[in-house]
């Protein structure tokens, strides 16, 4: 009987070392994807499969002693040793892995295939391939080229799986739900109306402004003026890899369909991905008559003008406040 208790405090004093002592069956790091409705002894199995903890039978046991404790799906992350206790703890409290992924409004394409390749979570290239894919948002936009315009701003939690479909998808779905809040009662054609607010969201960061810009927009548009948008003429030089940071004469007098100051109209799509604040000032224009507007001197937002002399005016007195500012 001593014989069998000896055993026995034995075998606990080992069990009680063993989810207490750290381990480390990998190299590097390693990450384990729980999917959702895994039970504790599939979690266990792939725990001590992908050398997490010694062996299965520690996760269970703790499970035993802390049956209300709850193991939560998702995707985790190791890159040390650690007891099986501590991984236990980190299952149960749901610390699981993700990059958080900022899109800061007006990002174009090109600027979010850069910043997701410099956060290490997949290429530039792969990103653009997914992005220029229309096919997540034809069922609203039949006629978009790319996704440009409904990769939504916003904070995006990454796990390490994540693709760049994935990425695509998730980015296209919050801007699926933003439109159907902000067209709620509206009957609102997809397109033009993103096409015009990412024109809104390059040209002014003010919410106050923005109404106002796509005023001038919809009224050059139904006056046949050309838009004459700074913005259309840079994205035309970004996609034809010829962009350098200026706006050249050359720029301004470039057939691509994207310049609006060769092409009358709306470009063929997008410039960039509008917020819901650029949406909601496409949507919903202010009432004006302004065909105009240039930088007030000092970067005070800008000076609005209704007839081509006001505007001049406007211009003048920028230029001679930029040439102060530079003296």
């Amino acid at each position: 009987m001593k014989f069998l208790i000896a055993v026995i405090c034995a075998l606990a004093g080992l069990a009680a070392w063993a989810l207490v002592t750290p381990y480390q069956g990998f190299q590097g790091e390693t990450f384990v994807e729980i999917p959702h409705g895994t039970g504790t002894a599939g979690i266990a199995r792939e725990l001590a499969k992908d050398g997490v903890i010694r062996s299965s039978w520690e996760l269970e046991l703790l499970h035993l002693v802390r049956p209300s404790a709850k193991l939560q799906a998702g995707e985790y992350r190791f890159a040390k040793a650690a007891s099986a206790l501590e991984v236990f703890n980190r299952i149960a409290r749901g610390d699981i892995y993700f990059v958080e992924f900022t899109v800061p409004e007006g990002s174009n394409i090109f600027d979010i295939a850069k910043s997701i390749e410099a956060e290490g979570v997949m290429s530039a290239e792969d990103f653009l391939a997914a992005a220029e894919d229309p096919a997540l948002i034809r069922d609203l936009a039949p006629k978009a080229k790319t996704l440009e315009g409904y990769l939504f701003p916003s904070t995006y939690r990454l796990p390490h799986a994540t693709t760049p479909a994935h990425l695509a998808k998730m980015m296209t779905d919050e801007f699926r739900k933003q439109w159907t809040k902000l067209t709620a009662g509206k009957d609102a054609e997809v397109g033009s109306t993103v096409t015009l607010a990412s024109l809104v969201e390059k040209e002014t960061a003010s919410a106050d402004e923005r109404p106002l810009i796509a005023s001038v927009f919809r009224n050059r548009l139904t006056q046949g003026m050309r838009l004459q948008c700074d913005p259309t003429t840079i994205y035309a030089a970004l996609l034809e890899n010829r962009y350098r940071g200026t706006i050249h004469k050359s720029d301004l007098a470039s057939a691509n369909p994207y310049n609006t100051y060769e092409n009358a109209g709306l470009p063929p799509g997008p410039i960039a991905n509008p917020g819901a604040q650029s949406l909601r000032a496409a949507l919903e224009p202010a009432d004006t008559q302004f065909l105009y507007f240039v930088a007030k001197p000092g970067g005070g937002g800008h000076q609005f003008s209704t007839t081509i002399a006001q505007h001049e005016k406007a211009v003048v007195a920028y230029r001679h406040g930029t040439q102060r500012k530079i003296r």
